[in-house]
């Protein structure tokens, strides 16, 4: 009698079992690797600088976010998805403010802010792998980071600085900050203004799996902010698969990654100037000058747009989840049948063929 087929299965059971048990789900990878994000504070106005939900207010409405900002507290949240090709995971953080705001004459300014940054984390082998670089946002520029000892390279565009990491409470975690008023985001230090040091103002958020804090004043160097999945159900991109069928008429997007905003309440007092409908989702985002890289991919092809700013490694193009193209199929959009305000110079047929199941 054989005696060794038992003992084997039990082997491939505890292994299958321990795998399993290892493996991180991707809400759970958003919170491993969610920044630490220094926030610099403008003390003519320093709450305006303030992270919050974008329906902070109670509702989703886009136009009174600005009339509301001094009505209701601003609790620290943070916005994410997590999308996974066959090599790497690309999880976008997103920081939403209620104002883009100045207090300079003849300066602009406009109702919604939301800007972030994109992280590609290697699949190592590891439950979490391994962060390999990270783009920014900063209004309508991009830049690009790499940690020390990545593998990658310049590519269509130039790498233009070190992602830092911070120890918080013995995970390492990115280092991000962002200017005030207009709230461009890159790596940290490389928004100058606030470092962290004891001479200078602003804010500190740290994620948690708890709520949201609010900060006690505009230079508060602990600050808890709650990370909101966009895809979960009456979110974010609810209200933008919803808004896209009625264009024109949303509540919460005017046009496809557009948030609607209008001059109410205030926006553009003090000879300054409003401008309506000029805050942007991650599926509207685009750096204007860096050429073949189209309106939407930072959100919908991830990969592609990594592919683009870096060499050095390649990022499968191979999709084993994306809700933003998975939805977008179930909507029934595609080449020639996209949603108002969609870039047509992102071949929407073309990143819904990526959508696969097998990795080669």
């Amino acid at each position: 009698m054989n005696n060794r087929k038992p003992t084997l299965l039990l082997a491939a059971t505890l292994l299958a079992l321990s795998t399993a048990a290892g493996a991180a789900t991707l809400d759970e990878l958003a919170y491993r690797w969610a920044p630490v994000h220094y926030q610099d504070t403008d003390s003519s106005d320093f709450a305006s600088d303030y992270l919050t939900a974008v329906d902070y207010d109670g509702d989703w409405s886009g136009i009174n976010n600005w009339d509301n900002r001094t009505r209701y507290p601003l609790k620290a949240a943070m916005y994410y998805s997590v999308v996974e090709s066959c090599s790497h995971w690309f999880i976008n953080y997103s920081f939403f403010h209620p104002r883009d705001w100045s207090d300079t004459i003849f300066d602009g300014e406009h109702e919604n802010d939301l800007e972030g940054v994109l992280l590609a984390v290697r699949k190592d082998g590891s439950s979490y792998g391994k962060v390999d670089g990270m783009l920014t946002i900063f209004h309508t520029d991009f830049y690009a980071y790499t940690p020390a000892g990545s593998p990658l390279l310049n590519g269509h565009e130039t790498i233009d600085g070190t992602l830092s990491f911070e120890n918080d409470n013995g995970t390492l975690r990115p280092k991000t900050a962002a200017q005030s008023k207009g709230h461009g985001v890159k790596a940290w230090p490389y928004i100058t203004d606030f470092t962290g040091a004891g001479n200078q103002d602003g804010v500190i958020y740290y994620p948690t799996q708890g709520d949201g804090g609010i900060p006690t004043s505009g230079n508060d160097r602990h600050v808890p902010y709650r990370l909101i999945n966009i895809f979960q159900s009456g979110g974010m991109w609810t209200h933008a698969l919803a808004d896209a069928q009625i264009s024109g008429k949303g509540t919460t997007f005017a046009t496809w990654g557009t948030f609607r905003g209008d001059g109410g309440g205030g926006c553009g007092s003090g000879a300054k100037i409003c401008t309506t409908d000029s805050a942007h989702a991650p599926w509207g985002w685009d750096d204007d000058n860096d050429g073949t890289s189209y309106r939407g991919e930072w959100a919908l092809d991830p990969a592609h747009l990594f592919n683009f700013y870096f060499d050095g490694t390649t990022f499968s193009e191979t999709y084993l989840s994306n809700q933003y193209l998975d939805d977008m199929r179930r909507m029934g959009w595609a080449t020639g049948h996209v949603p108002a305000g969609y870039d047509n110079k992102a071949d929407l047929s073309t990143m819904l063929n990526k959508l696969g199941s097998v990795c080669r």
